[in-house]
């Protein structure tokens, strides 16, 4: 990963317009436990965020806060400056948010292609007008979806398997359906959840090419959960470590990761 750069620079993140993202003092318990308290953490246009930590550190319970699953129970969540604290998964998705899952979330039974148009329902006007009026209004609908759906099988090279069904695809192939129903979403801000979990080191290279490819060429920024640190330094701009809950280190990706808790966290600790 280390030959790979990226084009985030100082001026993009000390600007005057207001940071993609930012969380202050995120708390969220469940029950009588204390899954995650007192986080901060801002993410700029174009940036690459990284969020890491041990299993049960909380990244998980970050992201849920931050797309409206479990809302956090303290502290604020801004999407370009407006305050989106609480509000609903699908409005956060409207709002321009798209998320993959750590464990993949794709629909067995159905092609790849069909698979990738389901993020497309965001953008979709269902109901009795528009099929009423289908060649004035759902048939243009339909004809934008499909070419956003085209350009970015495209764009991450899945041509060749596009009519196939996702049961029978390699995990590596499957990471990428998910980050393309992802991006046909047109999100601002891009949360993937260890994309690159089962994936051999060649196909890791191949989806750290595509995430700094999706932010050159879409305007993305990204907030990457990872457990791989070759790929955190090799193309976060910054990151934020996490254990039991709390921050630990955050800053430059290649000075987080010889910071001495950090180290301590993932030596004393299982990978997550």
């Amino acid at each position: 990963m280390n030959e790979m750069t990226n084009n985030f620079t100082g001026e993009q993140q000390h600007g005057k317009a207001p940071p993609v993202l930012e969380c202050r003092g995120i708390e969220r318990r469940f029950g009588g436990i204390v899954a995650v308290s007192g986080v901060d953490l801002s993410i700029h246009k174009g940036e690459i965020f990284g969020l890491v930590g041990p299993n049960g550190s909380g990244k998980t319970t970050v992201t849920n806060a931050i797309t409206g699953f479990y809302p956090p129970n303290k502290g604020a969540i801004c999407l370009d400056g407006k305050d989106i604290t609480g509000t609903a998964p699908h409005k956060v998705a409207k709002l321009g948010i798209a998320r993959t899952f750590q464990n993949l979330a794709l629909f067995n039974g159905m092609s790849v292609l069909e698979n990738i148009l389901l993020g497309r329902h965001i953008h979709m006007k269902p109901g009795v007008l528009p099929t009423a009026l289908y060649w004035w209004v759902a048939r243009p609908s339909e004809i934008r979806n499909r070419e956003v759906v085209e350009e970015v099988i495209e764009f991450l090279q899945l041509e060749s398997i596009r009519n196939e069904l996702v049961d029978g695809i390699p995990i590596g192939l499957k990471k990428r359906v998910e980050l393309a129903r992802a991006l046909v979403a047109e999100p601002h801000l891009l949360i993937l959840d260890e994309p690159m979990a089962g994936m051999n080191q060649e196909e890791k290279g191949y989806m750290a090419r595509f995430i700094l490819d999706a932010r050159a060429e879409r305007g993305i920024s990204v907030l990457l959960i990872e457990h791989h640190m070759d790929v955190i330094t090799g193309i976060c701009d910054r990151m934020l470590a996490l254990n039991y809950g709390e921050m630990i280190a955050s800053g430059i990706p290649k000075e987080v990761v010889k910071d001495p808790r950090v180290v301590e966290a993932y030596i004393g600790g299982a990978h997550g």
